[in-house]
């Protein structure tokens, strides 16, 4: 991390669509550095396909130097069928999965907000959409993605098996339930912790401890508990009920992919993934939008951008210390959509939807209309 001011941004595009949308990203990040004197040095950095067919590295050294000297990283997205030339090993070694591990970032924050001019393109209703703010908290570097033992074997008759471990400890729990418990304490005072302990005995441990925690440190906050299957149907039934929700890897993954259907779009959602604080209370942050690399629509010059810029308004928030600038661009973005620019995973039928790079424009054009 930089000992100055000048905090360090690594820009990672990644595969896919995703250099497209953290283009734009860049130049909303270019904005509050040039007109709010934003504090920032970007690093621009391979990742991917095109890295490994230069360096046969996914993560060549210069970007793991990078990435290890950054405040903060900006990420795109990762995968498609074209990777399948990375030989496995190689892949894995370079996974985002990997990295996530290797620079411990354990909670992942997957804010659900709704904006009134989406009502109309959103596949929920708006009595259902109206007031919708929660966030959901997904343990990131541990669970069924990271257990062992894991693979497929040949059994003695020549029939495959597949199989996956799913475990939790004590301290993986508590951590990713206290950062939880501390968001909810900041917002309005309600956790949902979500497990399937009916039937999962690391469920059951999870429960277990986040009783045990909320006992010990948190009584102020109200808590309660939710079966996954539950959780999936209430997040589209009536997603305003939930604050703050803590679930486990595989969990999280899935309810807050569902949980697009409230903002609209997957295209729509930030995230922020966090590590331990240091003494200073700084933490190891990577940012990036909850939607894959779309290798269907890359290229084309239509994704969605607004995940990647929101989660540079997290950056602003929980990284580079400017809740303000936070705040105003998360205002820009509402203001661009209220003015009508769509992109087409959110345009209402007949609306022409306009191009990632126009809605770069817009955000940029509403950015210079508030801060006037």
């Amino acid at each position: 991390m930089s000992g100055t001011n000048m905090m360090r941004v690594a820009v990672i595009g990644g595969e896919g669509i995703g250099p497209e949308v953290t283009a734009q990203a860049s130049r909303v990040l270019a904005w509050f550095s040039e007109r709010r004197r934003l504090p920032v040095e970007v690093a621009e950095a391979e990742f991917g396909l095109d890295a490994y067919r230069r360096t046969g590295k996914v993560i060549p050294p210069e970007t793991r130097a990078a990435i290890e000297g950054a405040d903060a990283i900006l990420f795109g997205a990762t995968g498609g069928p074209e990777t399948a030339e990375v030989p496995p090993e190689a892949r894995r070694e370079g996974s985002l999965l990997k990295l996530r591990r290797s620079l411990d970032l354990y909670a992942n924050l997957r804010p659900i907000v709704t904006d009134p001019a989406l009502y109309d393109s959103a596949p929920l209703k708006e009595r259902v959409l109206n007031g919708v703010d929660f966030v959901i908290v997904r343990e990131l570097s541990s669970g069924i993605y990271f257990g062992e033992p894991r693979g497929i074997e040949t059994r003695p008759d020549g029939s495959r098996r597949g199989f996956n471990t799913n475990s939790y400890t004590t301290e993986e729990i508590r951590r990713v339930a206290r950062f939880a418990f501390e968001l909810a304490r900041s917002r309005r005072g309600r956790l949902c912790s979500v497990d399937k302990a009916n039937v999962m005995e690391a469920s059951v441990l999870w429960r277990e401890e986040v009783i045990a925690l909320h006992a010990e440190e948190f009584p102020d906050v109200e808590l309660s508990h939710m079966y996954v299957d539950n959780a999936a149907m209430q997040i589209v039934r009536a997603p305003g009920q939930f604050d703050v929700m803590v679930t486990d890897n595989i969990f999280g993954d899935i309810l807050s992919d569902c949980a697009a259907m409230a903002a609209g779009s997957l295209g729509m959602l930030p995230s922020a993934s966090l590590g331990p604080a240091d003494a200073q209370g700084r933490r190891t942050a990577l940012y990036e939008p909850v939607h894959g690399s779309a290798p269907d629509i890359a290229g084309r010059g239509i994704a969605n951008p607004l995940g990647s810029i929101l989660s540079v308004a997290m950056m602003l928030r929980l990284t580079l210390g400017r809740p303000d600038d936070a705040i105003l661009l998360e205002r820009a973005v509402g203001d661009a959509l209220a003015h009508g620019a769509r992109t087409a995973d959110i345009a209402e039928p007949g609306r022409a939807p306009v191009s990632t790079a126009a809605m770069g424009d817009a955000v940029l054009a509403s950015l210079d209309r508030l801060a006037g």
